[in-house]
């Protein structure tokens, strides 16, 4: 799992959650706590895939153009960092005639693939829209009442 999946669901709702559905790079990050570059990186496979526009110049900036309630976690999981579960090294070497050190590379790469089958499901039932609607019944802490945009 990587960063690009929290920052692209994070903006996404951010997005859907601002009445005009827009906002710039800068406004984003400061909301997600990152730099605009990374929003910009971020924001880039979010506008490929066709769930954000831009708008240039004066008062433009990033617009959602998907309904909210039908963009799913498991899609910004599969355009953000499907594979990614796995770690890129795992223990074992399959040239060792030991039956536990050939095969552990073979077998960690199934139960990961498994876990992240049982993942993708799981942000199935999860979508932009039903996320801003959970954070909309968090209670504020006295400390913080300022919008959330």
């Amino acid at each position: 799992m990587n960063s690009e999946f929290t920052i692209a669901v994070h903006s996404l709702v951010l997005l859907a959650h601002l009445p005009d559905h827009m906002a710039t790079s800068e406004e984003i990050a400061a909301n997600v706590s990152t730099h605009s570059a990374r929003i910009r990186k971020v924001m880039g496979f979010l506008r490929k895939a066709g769930y954000v526009s831009t708008k240039e110049g004066i008062g433009g900036g990033f617009i959602l153009s998907c309904k909210p309630e039908e963009v799913t976690l498991a899609e910004i999981y599969r355009l953000t960092c499907q594979g990614t579960l796995k770690p890129s090294w795992c223990s074992g070497d399959e040239s060792k005639p030991c039956l536990i050190s050939s095969k552990m590379d073979l077998l960690m790469g199934n139960v990961f693939k498994d876990a992240e089958k049982q993942m993708e499901n799981y942000f199935e039932g999860h979508t932009i829209g039903s996320m801003l609607e959970q954070i909309k019944q968090f209670e504020c802490p006295q400390s913080n009442k300022e919008p959330l945009s």
